[in-house]
């Protein structure tokens, strides 16, 4: 279990420029940025790209990061702004995000009650493969800016205060965002119960 002070000695070690310190920030943090980079940008391509721009920025940058408790939270900052860049650039992106307002009207606003709770979601909960791809289709298709949030609290784990720093945004618009997004999602699984992609909800 990483921690803090392991992050502290860590910088420690960088700003000394300590043979393999920056080996051993890439051996910590990469899987995480990694799969974190897939869950937002949503390419494995863009991804690896991500992972590498935040690994050089991050050579470039770790020095004058005087908090160890803000490394974690500036790593996710930098990814989240990678992924939604590469996003713009690419090619054949549509010139517009569907609002989450225009994405939730696609869904039934009944059933409730035979999907569940989206605060477990999206791993622990759906253990099913079936609930599991659902749930991911129905993340991937929230606009960007609410997919981040939903991603960095009920995936990544981290509080709200976190994802606010991560993000440089209010906690009222995080918590906003949240349950925007976690509704949107509930929507979606109850779609896919109604239209035979998912028989009965989840156990």
């Amino acid at each position: 279990m990483q921690s803090a002070d392991d992050d502290a000695r860590l910088l420690a070690s960088i700003r000394r420029d300590d043979p393999g310190a920056f080996e051993q920030f890439v051996e910590r943090h990469g899987d995480r940025i990694f799969g974190f980079g897939m869950r937002v940008c949503g390419e494995p391509e863009d991804a690896r790209d991500v992972v590498q721009e935040t690994l050089i920025q991050a050579y470039q940058s770790l020095r004058r990061i005087e908090a160890p408790g803000a490394l974690r939270a500036w790593l996710y900052r930098v990814v989240s702004n990678a992924c939604l860049m590469k996003r713009r650039k690419r090619v054949g992106e549509p010139d517009r995000e569907l609002s989450l307002e225009e994405l939730m009207l696609s869904g039934p606003d009944e059933a409730r009650s035979e999907i569940p709770d989206v605060t477990e979601l999206p791993d622990r909960a759906a253990e099913r493969t079936e609930t599991q791809s659902v749930v991911r289709d129905a993340i991937a298709s929230l606009p960007p800016d609410y997919r981040v949030v939903l991603i960095l609290r009920d995936m990544e784990e981290l509080s709200t205060k976190e994802a606010a720093e991560a993000l440089e945004l209010p906690e009222s618009t995080i918590k906003m965002r949240l349950h925007r997004a976690r509704v949107a999602v509930r929507k979606e699984l109850a779609a896919a119960v109604q239209d035979g992609r998912l028989a009965g909800g989840a156990a």
